[in-house]
C-alpha cells in the first residue's frame, strides 16, 4: 500500500514537473510537444497522488470500522453477561 512518504515523493516529482513546464513556457521558444509531454506527466503524477490519498483513507476508514465493530461486540458481551446475572 502507498504511504504518506510516497505522497511526499510524488509531491516533489510534481513540483519538478511544474518547474519544467514553467521553464518551457517562459524560455521564449515554446515546444508544444514538450508541453504536452510534461502536462501528461503532471496529470499522471497527480493521479498517483490522488490514488495514494484514497488508499490511505480507505485503510484508515477500514480500521475505524473494525474498531467500532470490536467496541460494539464487546459492549454486547458485557450487556449479555450483566443480563444473565441480573435474572
Amino acid at each position: 500500500m502507498a504511504s504518506l512518504k510516497d505522497a511526499e515523493q510524488l509531491t516533489k516529482n510534481l513540483e519538478d514537473l511544474v518547474g519544467q513546464l514553467r521553464t518551457e513556457l517562459t524560455n521564449g521558444n515554446v515546444d508544444f510537444e514538450k508541453l504536452v509531454a510534461i502536462s501528461d506527466e503532471i496529470s499522471e503524477s497527480a493521479d498517483g497522488m490522488a490514488e495514494t490519498f484514497s488508499n490511505v483513507n480507505d485503510a484508515l476508514m477500514s480500521r475505524l470500522e473494525q474498531a467500532k465493530s470490536g467496541v460494539a461486540r464487546a459492549g454486547r458481551k458485557v450487556a449479555s453477561k450483566a443480563g444473565s446475572r441480573g435474572g
